[in-house]
C-alpha cells in the first residue's frame, strides 16, 4: 500500500499552527509522510523590473528564512517518530500556489489553518479557503483552533437525492472518508441529511407547476423518499441506524445544531465547482457552514474533479 502523503500549509506570519498538530495526529496511526509547505508573495521581488543578482538574492534570502522556519517546526515531528520534508515556493495566488503543490507532490490530504471570514470577503473578494473550497481536487481539510476528543466524532454530510447537482458517487465518497478517518483515528461516525419542504414548495411555486399533493402529503412523501435514500446509503456502508440522522429542514442550522450535540470533531462534506456569478454570492453549503462550524471541515471533491488554475 502507497504510504499517504499530507501536506500542511504553514502561515509564515503566525505564532501558532493548528494545522501542524492536526496532521501529526492524522499521520501517527496512519504511519503517513508529511510535508510541511510555505508559500510566499513578494510583489516588489514579482516586478519583471526585479532582475539581476541582487533580486535574485533577496528571493532566494526569503526562501531561505521560511526553510529554516519549516525545519524548526519540522524538528519536534521528526524527534516523536513521523516523516517529515519541507518546502517553500514564491508564488501567487495562495490558493493556486495551494493547489499546484498539492498536485506536484501528490499529496492525500491538504491540512490548512481557517479563521474568521467577514461576509465581504465572503461574497465579493477572493480568499483562499473558499477558493481551496471550490477548486482544490486533494481532500481539503480545514482546521480550526481547538483540541480533538478522546474518541473523535466525524459527521458525514450527505445529498443522497442530489438536490444540489452533486454527481451521485459523491456522497460514497464523503462517507468513506468519513469512516476511515473515524477507524484510523480510534472515533465514531454519524451520517446527517437534511431536506427542506418549504424549499420545494418555492421551487415549484418558482417554476408554475402546480403542487399536485396537499402539503402534508408532501411533507410525508418527501420524508419517505429521503428517509430511504440515506438509508439505503448507509446500509451499504455499515453505518447503524443510531448514527443516521434525519431532518427537515434548513440543512445550515440543522448541521450546526447536530455537530454540536455531538461534540463532534470534523464535518465531511462535498463541494462542487461552481462558476460565474453564482459562484460569487451563492456558493455551497461547506461555503455556507464554514465560519459557523465550531469543528474542523474536510471538503471531498467528486472522482475526476479537475482543478482549474491560473
Amino acid at each position: 500500500m502507497t504510504q499517504q502523503r499530507i501536506l500542511v500549509v504553514v502561515d509564515p506570519t503566525a505564532s501558532a499552527h493548528p494545522a501542524i498538530e492536526r496532521a501529526a495526529w492524522l499521520a501517527r496511526p496512519m504511519a503517513a509522510r508529511i510535508e510541511l509547505f510555505i508559500s510566499d508573495y513578494a510583489p516588489q521581488l514579482a516586478d519583471p523590473r526585479s532582475h539581476g543578482v541582487a533580486a535574485n538574492e533577496a528571493r532566494a534570502a526569503l526562501l531561505d528564512r521560511h526553510r529554516g522556519r519549516l525545519e524548526q517546526l519540522a524538528q519536534p515531528l521528526r524527534s516523536g517518530g513521523l516523516a517529515v520534508e519541507i518546502d517553500a515556493r514564491l508564488d501567487h495566488p495562495l490558493h493556486d500556489s495551494i493547489v499546484r503543490k498539492a498536485q506536484d507532490s501528490g499529496a492525500d490530504f491538504v491540512v490548512k489553518d481557517t479563521h474568521y471570514h467577514p461576509v465581504l470577503k465572503r461574497s465579493i473578494f477572493s480568499n483562499t479557503d473558499w477558493n481551496l473550497i471550490r477548486n482544490c481536487a486533494t481532500t481539503l481539510w480545514l482546521v480550526k483552533p481547538r483540541p480533538t476528543g478522546t474518541r473523535p466524532c466525524f459527521v458525514a454530510a450527505v445529498d443522497p437525492l442530489h438536490e444540489h447537482d452533486k454527481p451521485a458517487e459523491l456522497d460514497h465518497r464523503i462517507v468513506r472518508t468519513a469512516k476511515a478517518l473515524s477507524g484510523a483515528l480510534g472515533g465514531e461516525m454519524h451520517v446527517f441529511h437534511a431536506y427542506d419542504v418549504a424549499v420545494a414548495i418555492a421551487l415549484s411555486t418558482d417554476a408554475m407547476t402546480p403542487i399536485a399533493l396537499p402539503i402534508n402529503d408532501l411533507a410525508d412523501a418527501m420524508k419517505a423518499e429521503h428517509t430511504e435514500a440515506v438509508e439505503l446509503l448507509c446500509k451499504e456502508h455499515g453505518v447503524p441506524r443510531e448514527r443516521t440522522h434525519i431532518h427537515q429542514g434548513g440543512t445550515r442550522q440543522l448541521l450546526l445544531t447536530l455537530t454540536e450535540q455531538l461534540r463532534a470533531d470534523a464535518v465531511v462534506m462535498g463541494a462542487v465547482s461552481r462558476s460565474g456569478l453564482k459562484s460569487l454570492f451563492l456558493g455551497n453549503t461547506a461555503e455556507d457552514v464554514l465560519d459557523r462550524l465550531h469543528c474542523d471541515l474536510v471538503n471531498v471533491k467528486p472522482a475526476g474533479f479537475r482543478a482549474g488554475l491560473l
